[in-house]
């Protein structure tokens, strides 16, 4: 949701279907076939068992309404074709809805590794087999609610909540540390970075906490907040989650524990 995007999506036919080029698949190919190695031992099993039941082609960027198929019978949820760029207001509609926005390009060769926007690899593969959990599809949704109703200045702290959950969030098992965020299991550097490295602080997830850090989103992260099991998503959306916006409001952000980033001239 930045300002500008030198990507454009493609737009599907009457009957839901997009022309990816057989360069697309070729990137998706390389990028799904890659990922699926890095990731293994190091996802949590929610998400596998999600793309077990996604079972998305290896060979293909699959049709929105193939993964529709499985999130409707799993928790009701649907993917919504959107632009390379949307706004706040739509993208928080969306989600009170029920419906995840995918935007239908994938990065170019020349940002293979890394891209600030999401794109149909992100969002697929980093995110629709977490929709298919109820504990993460009700907290999603509960969370499009709540931004769908915030104001400006609440939006962005509640940016934080998903930032460090959906995007970024861990999962402290029985058998060690694991992933559940989208934004890391997407990155083949991020995956080993947030498990393996001894640089970044990994912290037990509070809210209010959460709502005071700030986040950049062109760096690999400092921090990461754990959750003990993937029910607790249901907890968390039970919150009193603008009550507790108030209380980081009241309290202030935490420093930040990166550099700023350099203004373009």
């Amino acid at each position: 949701m930045s300002k500008s995007s030198s990507y454009v999506s493609k737009q599907s036919d009457e009957n839901g279907f997009i022309a990816w080029s057989d360069e697309d698949n070729q990137i998706w190919h390389e990028l799904i076939t890659r990922q699926l190695s890095v990731i293994e031992g190091k996802a949590c099993n929610e998400f596998m068992h999600g793309l077990t039941k996604l079972n998305l082609p290896t060979d293909r960027i699959p049709q929105l309404e193939e993964v529709n198929s499985v999130l409707r019978e799993c928790t009701g949820w649907e993917c919504a074709e959107v632009p390379a760029l949307i706004s706040f207001d739509k993208f928080f509609q969306l989600l009170a809805n029920k419906r995840f926005p995918v935007a239908t390009f994938i990065r170019s060769r020349e940002e293979f590794d890394y891209l600030q926007e999401p794109d149909v690899f992100h969002e697929i593969f980093g995110h629709c087999a977490m929709l298919t959990n109820p504990a993460f599809a009700e907290f999603t949704h509960i969370y499009g609610k709540l931004g769908l109703a915030a104001s400006k200045e609440e939006r962005v702290l509640l940016a934080r909540l998903y930032w460090f959950t959906i995007e970024f969030g861990l999962l402290n098992t029985a058998d060690g540390l694991r992933i559940y965020g989208g934004g890391i299991l997407s990155s083949p550097a991020e995956t080993l970075y947030a498990l393996e490295s001894d640089i970044p602080e990994r912290k037990i997830f509070d809210a209010v906490d959460v709502l005071r850090t700030p986040y950049r989103i062109d760096i690999i992260q400092p921090i990461y907040f754990m959750i003990e099991q993937i029910e607790q998503l249901f907890d968390i959306a039970n919150l009193d989650m603008m009550a507790l916006v108030e209380q980081a409001k009241a309290l202030g952000l935490h420093a930040a524990k990166f550099p700023a980033k350099q203004k373009v001239s």
